[in-house]
């Protein structure tokens, strides 16, 4: 028995000693944090990453030589598996990697570097990887701001029909998508259904480019659906490209995650964002302190992870901000919700069941009711997007 006593003394005051060295870690200029990047600042995906990596790492006082590491250009294969590992082994405390395809080499990290904590965005697997308690998922309630960014173009429509300019039967949107997957069909049926909530004939064309940034494939994809009769123009897609050839034709465009108003300022209208700042911020300090990080985070329009660009009042319809504030007051009230049931059908019929695949495995299978309370509940049950519904007045384009 006093064996026993003595192992557990041990063990206690192995305990203290981890968790004191844990509560160091703050005021600790060892500390370091690792950022890895599919692309680079050309990508206004990545770039939107790295600001707010910046923004945040600059607020908790790190040096950027000595204790924050960007690596970019890393694709979805063994290379970001290579690079976090490297990562690890220059003393980083956090790994964070910002692209879907990172997730099963940074999973593969973890398990080899349990002390390290690494951290994705827009993936899956955290919150059932139970085994694994240093790896972790993150997102935002971003189809809430893609909503917000489709009233802007249904104010927009609406002008356009009062001014003459088309008819409200000719009020088509196009929308150039990279994947075909959930995030990027959560993200252009919320748009969609914020411009239907203001101009009730909108309908939307879709062409995906199979590819997350690629300046010419976006290109012709906006050029294509403007060829097609779409008179104004979004995207989920990481390059200039769209947002390029709507200037040159002086067609409206909504963009993602930055403002493309410098360089489109006659056809800019707003763009949303994730701003990764605050999860940034919480993932450090929770790192720092040895506190743990929670497996699956949601940002949100209330704490500021979700935002809109400045609206550009050159090109955007009178009015516009103050119904994307009326709104937005309504979605953080809880009410409005993005995919009310009552407002969009599939094959002509309200939607009323529907499993979703939140917990992903090897079926691919739907497990999960997200029809509850007269609404699909996108990002409540995992932080990344499961909303894959084909909804009716979106057509896609092979």
């Amino acid at each position: 028995m006093k064996k026993i006593l003595s192992a557990l003394l041990v063990v206690a005051m192995l305990a203290t000693l981890v968790v004191t060295f844990a509560s160091c870690k703050a005021d600790d200029d060892e500390f370091k944090v690792g950022f890895i990047f599919l692309h680079d600042e050309n990508s206004t995906y990545d770039k939107n990453f790295m600001d707010a990596a910046t923004a945040a790492t600059e607020a908790l006082g790190l040096d950027k030589e000595t204790q924050v590491f960007f690596v970019t250009n890393v694709p979805e294969g063994q290379e970001c598996y290579e690079k976090a590992k490297e990562l690890a082994n220059k003393g980083c405390d956090v790994i964070f990697a910002d692209s879907f395809g990172h997730e099963d080499y940074m999973i593969q990290a973890a398990e080899e570097f349990p002390e390290v904590q690494f951290c994705h965005a827009t993936g899956t697997k955290a919150h059932t990887e139970d085994d694994l308690d240093n790896f972790h998922n993150a997102f935002a309630s971003i189809y809430e701001g893609r909503y917000l960014a489709g009233i802007v173009a249904g104010l927009k429509l609406n002008a356009m029909i009062s001014a003459g300019a088309i008819t409200a039967d000719k009020a088509k949107m196009g929308y150039v998508g990279a994947m075909p997957y959930a995030e990027v069909k959560s993200g252009l049926t919320a748009f969609y259904l914020g411009a239907k909530s203001v101009c009730p004939t909108v309908t939307m064309d879709v062409k995906y480019t199979n590819s997350w940034y690629d300046m010419t494939k976006e290109q012709e994809a906006a050029n294509a659906l403007m060829d097609g009769g779409c008179v104004l123009i979004s995207q989920h897609a990481d390059s200039m490209g769209a947002p390029n050839a709507c200037e040159a034709r002086n067609v409206p465009n909504v963009s993602y995650n930055g403002s493309t108003t410098a360089a489109c300022p006659k056809t800019a209208l707003i763009s949303s964002r994730i701003d990764w700042a605050p999860y940034f911020e919480y993932m450090i300090k929770q790192a720092q302190e040895g506190k743990e990080i929670v497996d699956d985070y949601t940002g949100s329009l209330k704490d500021g992870s979700v935002k809109l660009t400045a609206l550009n009042t050159a090109a955007a319809a009178p009015g516009t901000q103050e119904a994307i504030d009326a709104a937005k007051a309504k979605l953080i009230a809880g009410e409005l919700h993005v995919f009310d049931t009552d407002t969009f059908t599939v094959k002509g019929a309200k939607v009323t069941t529907y499993l979703a695949d939140v917990d992903t495995d090897e079926t691919w299978q739907g497990e999960t009711e997200v029809i509850k309370d007269g609404y699909f509940h996108e990002s409540e049950y995992r932080s990344a997007p499961y909303f894959d519904l084909d909804i009716d007045g979106i057509t896609t384009l092979q």
